[in-house]
């Protein structure tokens, strides 16, 4: 993204009606993911969701792609792998075997998990006390939700306890991704989304023909539910994200962290009739608490403003 100097504002109105969008839509992201599961194979969702955003991004982005070069194209090509075309997979596998809440809640931990990586590999990014209490409890709540994954009848078993661990594993993939964007050279932030979802579709779209063979075509709920992940939470919410951030500031962009899992929540016991167990609840109050901590000073600037 290119450099922005201006001094950020304090949110909008408008830029609240956003953060409350993009937290229900990626709260959403996992009862689709569910639903379009039904006719669809995993890495063929992903694919199709991939594909789809990059082709609605591009139209958008070509304006915006001078001054891309030699440079950009590593951090493009592996961002775009592990922003896209690796979690979205792992996400779309361990989801036929855990709750679509149990995705949303995996996702918490995204900024726990880049705190460490951001110590070591972003200059200015320093773990201090309260940022290690912060990871700490979240990594006890990633724990407990691995191990107490046999209370829920849907995720027992090897195949439940994989899904498990491969949907928080995606966070780690979303954390690299994350230090890979910070560290590229300057450039615009909707070539780069519209570039790292093509690198993606790139790499992704073979491998599913590869694996999962030619799809045919699915029921009509699964892909609508397939249509709807790869225009709104992919392509939409990039240019909304972006929007936000420039306006407000990345910093506000972290209330989004405390809503996905909430919305994940409700969406899969409202809508899905999920049964979740009283462990996850537990591990929700543990991440969160953690989330808390380890962004306090964003939280406190922003608690300011609403004051």
């Amino acid at each position: 993204m290119a450099a922005n100097t201006a001094p950020v504002e304090p949110p909008t109105a408008a830029n609240w009606l956003s953060i409350l969008f993009l937290g229900l839509i990626w709260g959403g992201t996992f009862m689709l993911t569910k639903i379009a599961l039904d006719g669809i194979e995993p890495i063929t969702l992903a694919a199709s969701r991939i594909l789809l955003a990059a082709i609605a991004l591009v139209p958008f982005a070509l304006p915006r792609m001078r001054g891309i070069g030699r440079d950009h194209l590593p951090y493009l090509f592996w961002a775009g792998l592990l922003s896209t075309a690796v979690p979205f997979s792992m996400l779309s596998w361990g989801l036929q075997h855990v709750p679509s809440a149990f995705g949303g809640l995996s996702m918490a931990m995204l900024p726990l998990v880049l705190l460490p990586m951001a110590h070591f590999f972003v200059p200015g990014e320093r773990l201090t006390p309260r940022r290690i209490i912060g990871v700490a409890l979240g990594f006890a709540g990633a724990a407990l939700l691995i191990a107490g994954g046999g209370d829920d009848p849907g995720a027992s078993g090897p195949l439940g306890l994989a899904g498990r661990i491969v949907c928080l594993a995606a966070t780690i993939c979303y954390s690299i991704a994350s230090i890979l964007t910070r560290r590229c050279p300057p450039i615009d932030g909707i070539a780069m989304a519209a570039l790292t979802l093509l690198f993606g579709a790139v790499a992704i779209v073979p491998f599913a023909l590869l694996v999962e063979g030619l799809p045919a075509v699915p029921p009509t709920r699964p892909l609508l539910a397939a249509i709807a992940l790869g225009l709104v939470p992919t392509a939409l919410a990039v240019l909304l994200r972006i929007q936000v951030v420039r306006s407000a500031g990345p910093g506000f962009m972290t209330l989004v962290n405390f809503q996905v899992p909430v919305w994940s929540v409700i969406f899969g016991v409202v809508l899905l009739g999920e049964t979740l167990p009283p462990t996850l609840f537990a591990a929700l109050a543990l991440i969160g608490t953690g989330l808390v901590i380890g962004q306090w000073r964003t939280v406190r600037t922003l608690l300011h403003w609403r004051g």
